[in-house]
């Protein structure tokens, strides 16, 4: 099993990154955070899990082991996929998402879009025993980041992947930022992505 990947970024798109080790190219799965914080010809660290069906064998990469363990915890839940994992971690670091379990807070798990009420409580119940709420540790050099320009591009991207059109994820940042500006005034990709999905829920 890959575990670790260390190299150089070839590209990255809105879902995947291609991280180059040793003259080979592995394509990498990503939440959001974590494919922000990347950059094409910089390297990177990424924690790994590979999940193996018969036709296929896809890496999905976080920033930090805590991330990765998280997403193994979430994917073992019954009816959640590695898609819905991944949507999870854009939507909610691994602390938080403790931090939601250990309040046994739907609403939380609800922002992450193809989470519905019943859906969150059976996550609720079954990660309440598999996710104890402890601290997590730092993410490595190389990972997930705010970049220098700004969030709002990664932010727009990261709601692109979850499922809006480049139009309406521009519409939801402006409404955000004319409501409340010092919600997108952060630099951290995560917490202005959840400020704008609240925002969207407030607003449905």
């Amino acid at each position: 099993m890959i575990a670790i990947l260390r190299g150089e970024v070839a590209s990255v798109t809105l879902q995947t990154a291609v991280v180059l080790v040793g003259g080979i190219g592995f394509e990498v799965y990503a939440p959001a955070p974590a494919l922000a914080g990347l950059r094409v010809g910089s390297e990177t660290v990424l924690h790994t899990s590979m999940v193996v069906r018969e036709d296929s064998m896809t890496l999905y990469g976080f920033a930090d082991k805590d991330s990765k363990e998280a997403f193994e915890i979430i994917t073992s839940v019954t009816g959640v996929g590695p898609k819905l994992g991944l949507a999870v971690l854009s939507v909610h670091d691994a602390d938080a998402l403790r931090t939601a379990v250990a309040n046994e807070d739907k609403a939380a798990l609800q922002s992450v879009p193809g989470i519905g009420p019943k859906s969150a409580a059976r996550m609720l119940l079954e990660l309440k025993d598999k996710m104890p709420a402890v601290p997590g540790t730092a993410p490595l050099p190389g990972g997930s980041g705010a970049p220098e320009a700004g969030v709002r591009p990664q932010v727009l991207a990261a709601l692109e992947s979850l499922g809006w059109s480049e139009k309406d994820a521009g519409k939801a940042w402006d409404r955000l930022a004319a409501d409340d500006p010092d919600a997108v005034a952060s630099a951290n990709v995560s917490e202005v992505l959840k400020a704008v999905l609240a925002s969207i829920q407030r607003s449905r």
